[in-house]
């Protein structure tokens, strides 16, 4: 019965430990700021790790040519591009902070959120 109990006050301790470094990590992300371009510099967007828009610059000769329809893709390539970035670092992030805790799965869950495509498969 004691046994049991050793194991669970074990089980707490962890996810304490867990929680605490998701707060880290979690603050670690929103600092984070990856930027990605499209257009050879045309667009550029920022984002941080937590997957948020931070900032988007279209070049000014871009709006100037009037092609709605390529400002529209190049727009959307930043996006994509700077989201992909932000899926390896929050990967590399959650690797770092993890380090050294045997959380069943999680290795299999970042090496699938690294390789993730842009629709998240």
């Amino acid at each position: 019965m004691f046994k049991g109990l050793g194991q669970f006050a074990s089980l707490m301790k962890s996810a304490h430990e867990i929680q605490g470094r998701m707060k880290e990590m979690q603050e670690t992300l929103r600092r984070l700021k990856i930027e990605a371009t499209a257009g050879g510099g045309m667009v550029t967007v920022e984002m941080n790790g937590q997957q948020q828009v931070l900032n988007c610059h279209i070049e000014k000769s871009l709006f100037e040519s009037g092609d709605r329809e390529m400002i529209e893709d190049l727009v959307v390539a930043a996006v994509n591009g700077a989201l992909e970035k932000v899926k390896q670092a929050a990967a590399e992030e959650m690797s770092k902070l993890a380090g050294g805790m045997d959380i069943p799965g999680l290795s299999d869950t970042l090496a699938q959120l690294g390789q993730a495509g842009p629709d998240g498969h």
